[in-house]
């Protein structure tokens, strides 16, 4: 049984950084691609950034790129987000995904499993 367990977000000033992180456990996590997705109110789920399982080829939404940085430690089992400059733009639940293959997409139909998702938000 896959379980992916996020943490590490909470309420940031603007210009402010947050580190998330995603636990998993279940099935071998080096085989497979994660990725970091959020959802904001009355805003479909975006796919904020994801990596394969070698961790050597990463994807990043333009709104997030040079700001966000995406990365894994397979011998840990987990998967981080380093969220800078942060803006109240980004306030929403980030939740991370493990992917059916290695191979990191952009969409959410790529993806099997899901954590519970982490707030996080942005004061102006």
């Amino acid at each position: 049984q896959v379980q992916l367990v996020e943490s590490g977000g909470g309420l940031v000033q603007a210009g402010g950084s947050l580190r998330l992180s995603c636990a998993a456990s279940g099935r071998t996590f080096s085989n497979y691609a994660m990725g970091w997705f959020r959802q904001a109110p009355g805003r479909e789920r975006e796919c904020v950034g994801a990596i394969s399982s070698s961790g050597t080829i990463t994807f990043y939404v333009d709104s997030v790129k040079g700001r966000f940085t995406v990365s894994r430690d397979n011998a840990k089992n987990t998967m981080y987000l380093q969220m800078n400059s942060l803006k109240p733009e980004d306030t929403a639940i980030y939740y991370c995904a493990q992917g059916r293959t290695g191979v990191a997409w952009s969409v959410p139909w790529k993806y099997d499993y899901w954590g519970q998702g982490t707030q996080v938000t942005v004061s102006s």
